[in-house]
């Protein structure tokens, strides 16, 4: 029986949804780990009953962003010198010049950029991270911490804050093995690894591979394809509310079915209140079509607290029953808005009293097919457009979309003139569910309600070698 003392860190809130509003951490007691937080958000775990120790002071070296971000593009650089493939180009964000201390680091980045473009220019600008963040205060406190508490591993949540550097050199330092998860679906043709640990948990085998392609300097013994705690709270049938309850609490009309317009953040769609208002326009013309009665859950991204959306939903106030996601607003980072329980079975409960997702092309996919329910990908650019640079094009050309079995696991949205009949197929045929399925399975480790046994199983099996 273990009793094994294991960390998990936390450096920021994106982390909380998979291993702290799950049953991580219940399945984790009851393999008898000692499991303690190292918490790195402003969310109080201790109101859940959990062990933490909060992280105070967290602070990187002043270069270690600069270093982040050249290390970023040259692994771009790189990645497309080797695939022969410009869509690398794509994940880059711009540099940053409106204030004196954003063009300092955006000067120091394109300088590195400028002299580690290579191969080995990369592995210098690795080790430059690691020395720079050596320095910190905070990376004394880590290694304090450590000492003290002493644990037996330290699992991150997250590869992708730079918070997260020093920690992860402190527990190495003092010879404790590391691991890391890797948040999402999309993460890694993007170069978003920032930490480098001993192991990595990896969604499924498509993953795996896309670690070992994308990070040589990683082997196969490294990696734990595990599958994610994201979508295990759709299996939990006690959080599923009734239907008359659900219906009341939110202002839904029993007389009507619902489909879920799932928005999009502002950088990903700048247009998406015309997407929903395309939507809104299909749905009345189905309902004076038939029978049977349609209304729109709008339920928006959990970071776009904008008013964007407001003409629209006004418009179609007797179609659209908008359900906000139940998050916190910490500050004005999106990283810094942080999920919470209660939302985690509101989603679960939005699913599961819905009969179709429209969005565009987010993982909202899978939460659906969890539920064998069909999910339609909005794929046309409307008039007008904000930004005249952005397309529907750029966003499926991204990587992850290529592991799309075929054609049919989702229901293409070619034209406004579509959506009627293609969501009254939607509601009518279960034609993409197969597909859909496929591909979930190449996403995500079958069975996908016990992700969270296979990550302590892999922790045991790290601590026993």
């Amino acid at each position: 029986m273990s009793n094994n003392k294991i960390f998990i860190l936390l450096p920021d809130g994106v982390g909380l949804r998979n291993f702290a509003f799950s049953n991580f951490y219940k399945i984790g007691l009851d393999k008898k780990f000692d499991i303690t937080y190292w918490n790195n958000t402003p969310f109080n775990l201790t109101s859940l009953g959990f062990n933490e120790i909060k992280i105070k002071n967290a602070k990187t070296n002043p270069l270690t962003d600069s270093y982040k971000n050249a290390r970023k593009h040259i692994e771009l650089n790189l990645n497309i010198k080797r695939a022969m493939d410009t869509v690398y180009d794509s994940y880059r964000f711009p540099f940053f010049f409106k204030s004196v201390k954003g063009a300092v680091k955006s000067c120091a980045a394109k300088l590195f950029i400028t002299i580690n473009n290579s191969e080995r220019g990369l592995e210098k600008v690795r080790e430059k991270i690691k020395l720079q963040e050596k320095k910190t205060e905070f990376y004394k406190n880590c290694l304090e911490t450590l000492q003290k508490e002493k644990p037996d591993f330290v699992f991150c949540t997250n590869q992708r804050p730079v918070l997260a550097i020093a920690p992860i050199l402190a527990a190495k330092e003092l010879k404790i093995p590391t691991g890391t998860f890797i948040f999402s679906w999309d993460n890694l043709p993007k170069a978003t690894m920032v930490i480098e640990t001993d192991y990595y948990f990896v969604w499924s085998e498509h993953m795996k591979k896309e670690l070992l392609k994308y990070y040589p300097y990683i082997i196969e013994k490294q990696i734990f394809v595990v599958g994610t705690p994201q979508f295990e709270s759709h299996f939990n049938l006690d959080d599923i509310i009734d239907r008359i309850k659900f219906f009341n609490d939110y202002n839904l009309d029993l007389s009507k079915k619902y489909i879920c317009y799932s928005g999009d953040d502002f950088t990903t769609c700048p247009d998406d209140p015309k997407y929903l208002s395309d939507v809104a326009d299909g749905v009345r013309r189905l309902n004076e079509q038939s029978n049977d009665l349609l209304g729109i859950i709008f339920r928006r991204c959990p970071v776009d607290f904008s008013t964007r959306y407001d003409e629209v939903l006004k418009r179609n106030e007797d179609l659209i029953v908008p359900i906000d996601p139940i998050w916190e607003k910490n500050g004005t980072e999106w990283n810094t808005i942080l999920p919470t329980r209660e939302d985690v079975k509101l989603l679960t409960n939005t699913i599961f009293h819905t009969e179709m997702v429209v969005n565009l092309g987010s993982s909202m996919v899978f939460d659906y097919a969890c539920f064998k329910k069909p999910c339609a990908f909005l794929n046309y650019d409307i008039p007008n457009k904000i930004d005249m640079n952005w397309s529907v094009s750029k966003i499926y050309n991204y990587i992850h979309f290529r592991s799309m079995p075929d054609q049919n696991a989702v229901i293409w949205l070619n034209s406004a003139d579509e959506i009627t009949d293609k969501i009254r197929h939607g509601l009518n045929t279960n034609g993409t569910l197969e597909s859909a399925q496929n591909w979930f399975k190449i996403i995500n480790q079958e069975p996908p309600e016990i992700s969270s046994a296979r990550i302590w199983k892999s922790i045991e099996t790290i601590l026993n070698r």
